[in-house]
């Protein structure tokens, strides 16, 4: 019999070996709340700060990613990419553009969804999704690539994003957290800065400080340089925020 810690065991993915050709797995840990301390251990653990980007799949990700290497990752640092893919393709419907419903096979003759089997149709739509998330993944790596910082990708299965990033923050002692917020469930309509209601939630939950980058509207989107600064929700804890105000009220 397998020792239990195996089944709490979760398994990383990084680009150090060859960037070029990323191997993302993608596991079902049994349970984060108790994760064993093999588990714990990252390839960033020397690095001065671990910075967690939480990425969706989307534009918006992708944006936040660009914009933490331009103005927030420092020498030293290191990132990790945190994805939190549903545990059903059925729960991902707003996870980015995908369409899983037609693979090449099925347009050769070879299969179809509608001839296969429920649960041969189920599997082989969940491996084209994982396909999908890991190649997805590794385009949103580049930028981290191309500045030459040091960053792996980190994916988990589970129904409950929220709270499951949140954890995973907090097991893997990450120092801050940067995300998007228009693409964690935020209305897209206006341009009212309002948080998602996965970005909402970490910003209330998460242990270590959030940055919530705002998605710039199609006419003033940029490639992430300077002109993104403008665009930045930064949201402290609320110690930082005390520390604040009492610096800036007047002495005397």
């Amino acid at each position: 019999m397998n020792p239990p810690n195996q089944h709490h065991q979760q398994q990383d993915s990084s680009f150090d070996s060859d960037p070029q050709l990323p191997s993302i797995k993608i596991h079902h840990p049994a349970s984060p709340r108790h994760p064993s301390a093999t588990s714990a251990a990252t390839p960033t653990a020397g690095a001065r700060r671990r910075i967690g980007v939480a990425v969706d799949l989307s534009d918006e990700s992708a944006y936040a990613v660009r914009w933490a290497v331009h103005h927030y990752i420092r020498p030293g640092d290191a990132v990790i990419l945190l994805h939190v893919s549903p545990t059903s393709v059925l729960f991902g419907a707003d996870w980015g553009s995908i369409d899983l419903s037609l693979s090449p096979a099925d347009a050769d003759g070879d299969c179809t969804t509608a001839t296969a089997t429920p649960r041969a149709a189920k599997q082989k739509l969940e491996d084209d999704f994982d396909a999908f998330t890991a190649a997805k993944a590794a385009d949103l790596a580049r930028p981290l690539r191309e500045a030459q910082i040091p960053f792996k990708i980190h994916i988990v299965k589970d129904h409950d994003m929220r709270e499951r990033l949140c954890l995973e923050v907090e097991r893997l002692g990450l120092n801050a957290v940067i995300m998007g917020s228009r693409g964690f469930g935020a209305a897209r309509r206006g341009s009212d800065g309002k948080l998602g209601s996965v970005s909402d939630y970490c910003v209330h939950h998460c242990v270590c400080p959030v940055v919530v980058v705002r998605y710039p509207e199609d006419k003033d989107a940029g490639d992430g340089g300077d002109d993104g600064a403008r665009g930045v929700l930064a949201v402290m804890e609320e110690d930082e925020v005390e520390h604040e105000e009492e610096k800036d009220e007047p002495k005397g």
